[in-house]
């Protein structure tokens, strides 16, 4: 008997013996741990990067590190505390391998043993507020996060401990926290959603880290493991083919992480995957995508559920670029963006970008372009046009979004233009009311103001029906249909357009909007904007600006409100507008100027008949302030079909230090609808200095080779190619 025990001990020492050999194996191996370590010394990003994680924690070592009773929203002192115990346990095992120094190891070791004691007591959060409540956090989310660390600290030390504390561990820390997400919360688990990708990973990685094969099956596969969920479904469902991420840049940026970390541990474990290749390269794609969606300061464009603050020096897009460098090869558009985010990972990627931002001159900023991405699976459920003109600090983009919903996080906002102009937002638009790891709002999570006013249409620059948003906010009913693009071009020098449709938002509305970037023979840049709201019925129809700047000129008088106030509407978002001033007008051109930072904007707008006109501003029905107080324009027409023909015009100088300004007034003089029917829509504008042109829209024909003609009073035009056209030409009388 005591033979054959013997023989059982020894049996699993071997066994022990092998599948320690094989970690680490979910951030890095030993070979490449080796590999940084020799770096570290020889770049100095790299170096610097290392120095700021091993003076973090250098701080914990020989002390007692919190783990707490979960008891407190997100911003909460227990919220803040295990999410700094993930990265404390991540960082501590990366510098293990990195300097063989046992006490990290032992820090990782202490801090997870404590997870074992406390994680087979936990139940539902005593904070949660979601159907997908978490157990160490008030949301099952914060728990993957917390896995997907935990999980590669775990893989990362695991050889420094002994058998006992690993069968610890194992069952203590990860066990509860995998059967919990993956049994009492399969239906989320198995969610194509961002929440679904971390907790993909982190359950994937505990597999991996711990050698369970179910784990890993199931994070691959989804828990019925049919291939309908999980990570490969993840990956297959939430982008689009060119990388586009259905949820939109802000979300992007938190998922890429989990899809990243991930697949570089299946590269190590499951090579046989080819993570990496998978759909074209598509988390290759993604990153690009993503980075296209940035400003010149770094900051994601604020669509859909976003906070305006998020840059591409997340940690996140850190992890991202350093993984993408490893597997995809040298990209030398990503350097801009490592040097601003001033540090590394540590692993070879890492090491690759810091070697390469060590021995060239680096560009300032990313290398933006005009580009168009697809929305959907297949690529056919709408998109995203980001038209840019200019370059380094003086560069413009104009976003056109005509994107399917974006999940949970969408907004009701078809047909939507934002536009920023010298890293400045000019034409904004809202985001989200939240306030991150601020437990006084609302414990940090989403404010109810989110849904009540920020993702309603008349939050946004795009067209409101009858006080309505658009499907009645209704996010089932939104997700069911997607705009449809008419046409685009956006690799023309001085003009870049893009139009889109949108059928489905109203019941008897259809609502087409195209948008023109046109550089002028002056330089100057103007953005013509021609929106119409097709029905056979009467209604109102409002086209807000949300701007951001200062007041300077109107071309009409107002009625400003000054001394009461109040709502500009009861619902749907209008109730948190305050009306600041109204006008009447009937056939003229209305022309607004406002000032940001040093330059001036007009907004020229063609009233044909009558419209009103209201100045508004956020903040209305807000006894809590958790608005911003930011200012809108809009445009109110009625009747049945409507056209609104907008110039957005770049212009002028202002200069505070010297105390001088120049081109303050608008170069449009006038503006005329020449012909608006199915087959065109022709605008004629004339200048301040009487240069005169004409844009022409094609309403049915968007092909790219179709020979056409116009006649424009009485003047015939021809041309062939696209569904518009620039036309100059003496012997119109605009």
């Amino acid at each position: 008997m005591r033979i054959m025990r013997l023989l059982v001990t020894i049996s699993f020492l071997l066994l022990y013996s092998a599948l320690a050999a094989q970690h680490p194996i979910t951030f890095f191996d030993k070979a490449e741990a080796t590999a940084v370590k020799k770096d570290i010394a020889r770049y100095p990003l790299l170096r610097h990067s290392f120095n700021e994680i091993k003076k973090d924690v250098d701080l914990w070592i020989g002390k007692d590190v919190d783990v707490p009773q979960p008891k407190d929203p997100a911003g909460g002192y227990t919220h803040e505390r295990h999410k700094a115990n993930y990265m404390l346990l991540f960082n501590s095992a990366l510098l293990y391998n990195l300097t063989n120094d046992a006490r990290y190891a032992k820090l990782v070791k202490d801090v997870l043993l404590k997870y074992a004691a406390l994680n087979p007591t936990l139940q539902k959060h005593p904070q949660a507020t979601s159907s997908s409540p978490g157990r160490l956090f008030w949301q099952a989310l914060n728990d993957a996060n917390w896995l997907v660390y935990s999980s590669m600290a775990f893989d990362l030390t695991r050889n420094a401990f002994t058998v006992a504390e690993i069968k610890t561990i194992e069952s203590g820390a990860f066990k509860p926290e995998v059967e919990f997400i993956t049994k009492d919360l399969k239906r989320w688990f198995d969610l194509l959603h961002n929440h679904g990708v971390w907790a993909c990973a982190g359950v994937g990685l505990a597999g991996l880290a711990t050698g369970n094969k179910e784990y890993v099956d199931m994070a691959l596969y989804g828990t019925d493991k049919n291939g309908k969920s999980g990570f490969i479904a993840q990956m297959d469902n939430l982008f689009a083919p060119d990388g586009y991420y259905a949820e939109g840049p802000y979300y992007v940026r938190y998922a890429i992480l989990p899809f990243y970390l991930f697949a570089n541990a299946l590269e190590h474990a499951r090579p046989e995957l080819k993570i990496f290749e998978h759909r074209n390269r598509i988390l290759r794609r993604a990153l690009h995508a993503g980075l296209q969606q940035t400003n010149l300061d770094g900051r994601f464009f604020p669509l859909n559920d976003a906070i305006k603050e998020k840059d591409f020096t997340t940690n996140e897009m850190v992890t991202a670029l350093s993984i993408a460098w490893a597997v995809y090869g040298k990209d030398p558009g990503l350097l801009p963006v490592a040097k601003k985010q001033n540090r590394v990972l540590l692993n070879k990627g890492g090491a690759g970008i810091a070697a390469a931002i060590a021995q060239v001159n680096v560009p300032i900023h990313y290398p933006y372009e005009s580009v168009e991405y697809t929305d959907g699976v297949d690529g056919k459920q709408g998109g995203l046009s980001l038209i840019r003109h200019g370059t380094g600090d003086s560069l413009s983009t104009l976003i056109f979004k005509y994107t399917s919903h974006g999940l949970s996080h969408g907004h009701f906002d078809r047909l939507n233009m934002v536009l920023y102009d010298k890293g400045n937002e000019i034409l904004t638009d809202y985001g989200s009311v939240r306030f991150v790891a601020v437990e006084q709002k609302y414990g940090g999570r989403y404010l109810p103001e989110n849904d009540a006013y920020a993702s309603q249409t008349i939050a946004h620059n795009t067209i409101v029906v009858d006080e309505t948003s658009h499907f009645n906010a209704d996010e089932k009913l939104a997700g069911q249909h997607h705009p449809v693009k008419l046409h685009s071009s956006l690799y023309s020098g001085d003009l870049q357009a893009a139009s889109a449709m949108e059928n489905n938002a109203y019941k008897d509305v259809q609502l087409r909007r195209g948008l023109y970037f046109v550089e002028m023979h002056t330089g100057q840049k103007l953005i013509v904007d021609i929106f119409s709201a097709v029905s056979g019925n009467d209604h109102q129809y409002d086209l807000p600006f949300h701007y951001n700047g200062q007041l300077i000129s109107t071309s009409f008088k107002y009625d400003a409100f000054t001394n009461s106030q109040e709502p500009l509407g009861k619902r749907n978002g209008y109730q948190f507008l305050w009306k600041e001033a109204s006008a009447a007008v009937r056939d003229t051109l209305v022309q607004c100027t406002f000032l940001n930072d040093k330059t001036y904007y007009t907004i020229s707008s063609l009233v044909q008949d009558s419209a009103q006109l209201f100045f508004a501003r956020s903040g209305a029905n807000d006894p809590n302030f958790n608005l911003r107080r930011e200012p809108c324009f809009i445009i109110r027409k009625k009747g049945k079909t409507q056209t609104f023909v907008n110039i957005v015009e770049v212009h002028g100088k202002l200069d505070p230090v010297l105390e001088t300004s120049s081109s303050s007034a608008p170069s449009v003089r006038r503006m005329r609808l020449l012909r608006n029917d199915e087959q065109f829509t022709v605008t004629g504008v004339v200048m301040a200095d009487g240069f005169q042109w004409v844009l022409v829209q094609c309403n049915d024909d968007f092909s790219y080779s179709a020979k056409r003609s116009i006649t424009i009073q009485g003047i015939v035009h021809e041309w062939t190619g696209g569904p518009f056209i620039k036309i100059y030409d003496p012997r119109f009388k605009l």
